[in-house]
């Protein structure tokens, strides 16, 4: 997770405040406030608040005071009655607005917003409005900002390093390799900085620039096993397939636990025809990981290739069985996540929300979906709800694929296998990239005893696998660009 991180507002108190000539005996708070004797100012604004209880300046002050005596719940208060008097308050604004930004809160986008309407060139705003959406997610929202933040941060290595993420995040991997490059030469000693440069260059298909950035760390003769993974893929990109598998092998005597390893490997041999290499490679990873999915869809994919077909299906198999979600919609797989698969909580969840609306599809798909995964025997009621909630989702939306996928694997679970086939091929229909789908058709048509079709559908579903690897191995590498560095403060 991203830190909450600081961003000190540039606000000159001295010249923001010593507007308030109209307000009797108001130089004295504000020299109160420029000697950072806040106790005083504090002391002195209660009777000129008594006094002048509808003068926003004066709530601003003592805003100021709060925030300088580290009360930032007082102070908030003081900035929030301000801009009720004043809606333009600029110092009222810009104190809430710091506020809200340190505590993380999104009521800060319309505080900074106003500011920027005020003052459009303000740098400030416009790097704490990039930072916000960059913790938010808002990743293209984020670059127009940073963006607009000119040299703000420029010397300041996190809040770059944000900028560079949210680059990748929106695909403009050139100019998120040249952010970072400012970033190592702030700190050109940094191990990590220079793997994340290299990361990026390979996304940016800049092989020989990557093996470049990599190349101090590759030969101090004792390169970690993160240093060789990317060093491979760089090679593999450079065409130079001696020098990653080398690379890769020496990373996997390292790291012999770490799967992606092996399916860096695995992706290798595919890509050159040396299937049985790769076979004999995974092998070696599922002594160490036997439980591990991934692995055995890439051992299936490799057997597909040798048209050793009941062998690829056996792994299929052995992988949807040590991973269920597979067969989630990408929906489903979210909120189940978010119920840390704590099923029950998840159907309540939807329970209470179909309350609200019956007749809402997706509502129905996604109940179907967590019963299907918690309820298998087809005599129990759940088992029974999920099919009606499935049949009744495609009723009121045919085109929902979704639905259609958990209904096929309901009625494979209860021996259905024709409906489960009809199913399948209408999942596919709506998704022709449904993975689940095309191992659930499999299956269906392996139990009627019909296998004429089924090399094929292996065949469609190791293409699948091999797409899918590929966005995953995307996924990894993100991680390695989003790291846990935060933005900094500026100052």
């Amino acid at each position: 997770m991203i830190r909450r991180h600081r961003i000190l507002l540039l606000v000159s108190l001295s010249s923001c405040l010593l507007a308030q000539a109209t307000i009797e005996k108001a130089s004295p708070i504000v020299s109160a406030l420029q000697d950072k004797n806040y106790e005083r100012a504090l002391k002195l604004l209660r009777p000129a608040l008594a006094s002048h209880p509808a003068n926003a300046q004066l709530w601003a002050m003592q805003g100021s005071a709060y925030i300088g005596e580290g009360k930032n719940k007082e102070a908030l208060m003081s900035f929030r009655r301000a801009l009720r008097i004043s809606p333009d308050d600029l110092p009222a604004l810009q104190g809430a607005a710091q506020i809200e930004y340190e505590a993380g809160s999104p009521a800060a986008i319309p505080l900074i917003e106003h500011v920027m309407r005020m003052r459009p060139a303000d740098l400030t705003s416009h790097g704490m409005l990039a930072v916000l959406y960059y913790q938010l997610g808002n990743y293209a929202g984020a670059v127009e900002q940073f963006e607009m933040a000119g040299t703000l941060f420029d010397s300041q290595p996190g809040a770059l390093h944000a900028y560079a993420v949210c680059l990748v995040k929106v695909k403009r991997f050139d100019e998120a390799a040249k952010t970072i490059q400012r970033t190592l030469a702030l700190d050109p000693g940094s191990e990590s900085e220079r793997q994340l440069l290299a990361s990026v260059q390979v996304m940016a298909n800049q092989p020989t620039a990557a093996l470049a950035t990599l190349a101090p760390l590759l030969k101090t003769g004792t390169p970690n096993a993160g240093t060789l993974e990317l060093a491979s893929s760089a090679y593999e990109e450079a065409k130079d397939t001696t020098q990653a598998v080398g690379s890769i092998k020496q990373a996997i005597l390292l790291d012999p636990r770490n799967v992606n390893l092996y399916l860096d490997f695995a992706n290798i041999s595919y890509a050159h025809g040396s299937f049985q290499v790769g076979i004999e490679v995974i092998n070696d990873g599922m002594a160490l990981q036997p439980k591990a999915a991934p692995l055995y869809f890439a051992r299936g994919v490799l057997y597909v290739q040798l048209t050793q077909y009941d062998k690829a299906e056996e792994d299929f198999e052995k992988a949807y069985e040590l991973d269920p979600s597979q067969s989630l919609s990408a929906a489903a797989q979210g909120l189940t996540a978010a119920q840390a698969n704590d099923f029950d909580r998840a159907l309540l969840k939807v329970k209470a929300s179909l309350a609200r609306n019956q007749n809402d599809p997706l509502l129905l798909y996604l109940q179907a979906e967590i019963l299907a995964q918690s309820h298998s025997d087809s005599s129990a009621p759940g088992f029974r709800l999920a099919v009606r909630s499935a049949q009744r989702a495609i009723a009121l939306q045919p085109t929902l694929g979704a639905a259609h996928g958990v209904l096929a694997k309901l009625y494979l679970q209860s021996g259905n296998y024709q409906e489960a086939a009809v199913e399948c091929r209408k999942a596919l229909a709506s998704n022709p990239a449904d993975q689940a789908a095309v191992y659930h058709l499999i299956q269906a048509l392996r139990k009627r005893e019909e296998t004429q079709e089924i090399p094929n559908l292996l065949k469609r579903l190791a293409v699948l696998r091999q797409e899918a690897e590929k966005n995953e191995r995307d996924r990894y590498r993100f991680k390695l660009i989003e790291g846990d560095t935060p933005p900094q403060a500026l100052n």
